[in-house]
């Protein structure tokens, strides 16, 4: 008898959007019977992981925690008010207004607060001794120039960073979270990179411009300024020396820009980039290129996977942050991974525009290639004879907005396109995934079932 362990399916993600499709990865796995893992970038230095940065250093860790929550299995054939108690408490974010989220954090820390009913006693008080160690780290870090901003605070991403700080492991702050919302042994989330440092990247456009940091590549939000002391714009050299002036964890002489808040920002109110990006890049806080090794657990995983799915999401700051690392692009390339999938988005957003010169699906796969490239230390635009070592299949949606798919072309260079129809997003103007649909062209793409229709949707899938 064979008792070798199955092969298993690794996901390249960032946060928000691929938490959408969590059940389709959920249910392609139990179907084939084999681990689940999830690979997250840490390079986010926007929203509320901006101030933790600012003051503890660290990984941006919002898009592992919100992956971590969203896995707290759902029983719908038993009342569990524990696991939808602690989905609530790790997804928490406190006001926007300073004073009242200080005041609704001591609440939370002091046992006082409606969010910890139905949390066990055992889990509360492990939970709240995480949390009053990093409110104690905190109020040590407290100076004249500095104080730490709770606006628009994650519970969640506190917990963490209290973790993290406490074991002196990334790794083992995940592990905590894991086990505490009951995460499942065959699923894992596993950071791009293990560490306890902070690590940004740089955009390079085709106009041969750089923008630095993930927050203005991706959604630029207003500034959180520490100070207002004048309406005056300072020179570089006169905002590095305010900022070197700030006690926080920041090198003196960082970059301004990398150690500004950026709590408040819109996902849906968005300038277009001037022109297309084309090169993501590691940065010191100094703004110089490093090169960067990846989680050795990515590899591992990488090693034992059947299937490499490149989910929905933001293509140059949830995706290629996370191939371009040392390692990552040689494990890729491998052979022995049978299928490579992206999952096309439903539309372009400001990394893949602009409008005058939209991606479309063959720009998606490029852009992939040519991160796999970059981690081997291949450095320049990659043939396309070469893409199929990075995508051998492509799932994508028809509709308004959708991008562009070259099935001709993609088809000669090997790389299956398979087309389901999608259902419309309510208020929006664009389609989105249907689950049952994308479960049943990734299950074809990947050996099971037959390619065919549900009796109760037409047209459901196309090869």
């Amino acid at each position: 008898m064979n008792f070798s362990k199955p092969k298993g399916i690794v996901v390249f993600s960032g946060g928000s959007a691929a938490n959408n499709l969590v059940d389709v990865f959920k249910t392609v796995r139990e179907n084939k019977k084999c681990p689940l893992s999830y690979v997250i970038p840490i390079s986010d230095n926007g929203g509320s992981s901006s101030e933790l940065i600012r003051v503890f250093g660290g990984p941006g860790i919002g898009d592992v925690r919100s992956r971590l929550v969203r896995l707290i299995p759902d029983d719908p054939d038993h009342d569990d008010s524990e696991k939808a108690a602690l989905k609530g408490f790790f997804n928490h974010r406190l006001p926007k207004s300073r004073i009242d989220a200080k005041q609704e954090w001591l609440q939370i820390v002091e046992a006082d607060h409606v969010l910890w009913l139905n949390i066990s006693t055992a889990k509360k008080e492990l939970i709240r001794s995480v949390l009053n160690m990093i409110n104690f780290e905190i109020v040590k870090r407290l100076r004249p120039s500095s104080t730490f901003d709770f606006s628009s605070a994650s519970i969640g991403n506190l917990f963490l960073t209290g973790g993290r700080l406490f074991t002196g492991s990334f790794e083992s702050a995940i592990y905590l979270l894991s086990s505490i919302c009951s995460v499942p042994s065959h699923t894992s989330v596993v950071p791009a990179i293990n560490t306890n440092f902070t690590h940004h990247i740089s955009a390079g456009l085709a106009n041969n411009t750089t923008i630095t940091g993930q927050n203005s590549i991706s959604h630029p939000s207003e500034v959180t300024a520490l100070e207002n002391t004048s309406n005056a714009v300072p020179s570089e050299h006169e905002e590095t020396e305010y900022h070197d002036g700030i006690e926080d964890a920041n090198l003196p002489g960082s970059l301004p820009t990398l150690r500004k808040q950026y709590i408040s920002f819109s996902k849906a109110d968005e300038e277009e980039l001037p022109a297309r990006i084309c090169r993501i890049w590691y940065i010191n806080p100094f703004g110089q290129e490093i090169r960067l090794a990846a989680n050795p657990r990515v590899l591992d995983v990488l090693m034992n996977a059947q299937a490499v799915i490149y989910s929905i999401g933001s293509l140059y700051t949830s995706l290629v942050p996370s191939l371009i690392l040392k390692g990552v692009g040689q494990a890729l390339a491998n052979p022995s991974i049978r299928y490579k999938i992206l999952i096309l988005n439903s539309t372009n957003d400001r990394e893949t525009g602009p409008s005058t010169a939209p991606f479309s699906a063959i720009d998606f796969i490029a852009a992939v290639a040519k991160a796999g490239a970059e981690s081997r230390g291949l450095r320049g635009e990659v043939g396309k004879n070469e893409y199929k070592a990075y995508v051998t299949h492509l799932i994508h949606l028809q509709g308004p907005g959708t991008p562009r798919v070259e099935k001709d072309v993609l088809d000669k260079l090997g790389i299956e396109t398979i087309r389901v129809y999608g259902r419309k997003v309510e208020g929006e103007g664009f389609v989105g995934y249907d689950e049952k649909a994308l479960v049943q062209a990734l299950e074809v793409t990947m050996g099971r079932g037959e390619k065919r229709a549900e009796k109760s949707r037409r047209n459901t899938l196309e090869g």
